[in-house]
């Protein structure tokens, strides 16, 4: 029961990442994280696939240590257990939070359609860069949804660290005008994830995913993709 429960985690439902929502950094960007990182498919103008926020009173640059619509207060839920996006303008310290809420969920009180719908809400309402089959599809369909409410299972996360991978860190180092247009952020982030179910069971995972989070000067970041694999 226990190996089988846990292979029902959401971490476990990732798709590819779409070729029509490929996230815009620039020219010279493009290379660098196609060949080296794999983290994020780039077109030059255009844009791919759970909460303890950090909060930033410095809206990003152009440098990568330093995020687009405005999100709600972190405080509260915004769809059955899926936390309301945090107000934060730091890239990582949004990444951060994102994992968190992509790690961790509740089927005992939270319908799959209030699953997405509190996804949803942290997504970027910026089309072209948006790739919200990359973040939807970790979420199992109808039938493995039920399965999981069936036995009450639930999911809580801990992050452990957020970083900015080094071909991104490289990309950005070689032409630093180029995060301007988009204001695209590639995170990496790492934790661990705490599954339980019906009759005391319950398992413990580590987590790792890379994330493409947009955050625009003065504005609060949001997310825009997943990566279809994790680059350190």
């Amino acid at each position: 029961m226990r190996s089988r429960l846990r292979s029902l985690s959401l971490s476990s439902f990732g798709a590819g990442w779409s070729a029509n929502r490929r996230i815009a950094i620039g020219v010279a960007a493009v290379a660098v994280l196609l060949a080296l990182a794999a983290v994020v498919a780039l077109l030059t103008g255009g844009g791919n696939r759970h909460p303890t926020p950090e909060r930033a009173a410095t809206a990003p640059t152009g440098s990568p240590s330093s995020s687009e619509a405005t999100p709600q207060p972190s405080s509260g839920l915004g769809s059955g257990s899926v936390p309301t996006p945090p107000q934060i303008a730091e890239p990582v310290a949004y990444a951060k939070a994102a994992a968190q809420m992509l790690w961790s969920y509740d089927t005992r009180n939270t319908s799959r359609d209030q699953q997405l719908a509190g996804m949803r809400a942290w997504m970027t309402t910026e089309t072209e860069y948006a790739d919200w089959a990359s973040v939807s599809g970790q979420v199992p369909d109808p039938v493995l949804w039920s399965r999981m409410a069936d036995q009450d299972q639930h999911a809580t996360a801990h992050v452990t660290e957020g970083h900015y991978p080094g071909a991104f860190q490289q990309a950005l180092a070689d032409d630093p005008s180029a995060i301007t247009e988009a204001y695209i952020y590639v995170v990496t982030v790492n934790g661990t994830q705490q599954i339980a179910w019906k009759n005391g069971g319950a398992g413990a995972e580590d987590r790792a995913v890379t994330l493409a989070v947009q955050c625009r000067p003065h504005q609060d970041c949001t997310l825009a993709a997943l990566a279809p694999s994790v680059t350190q």
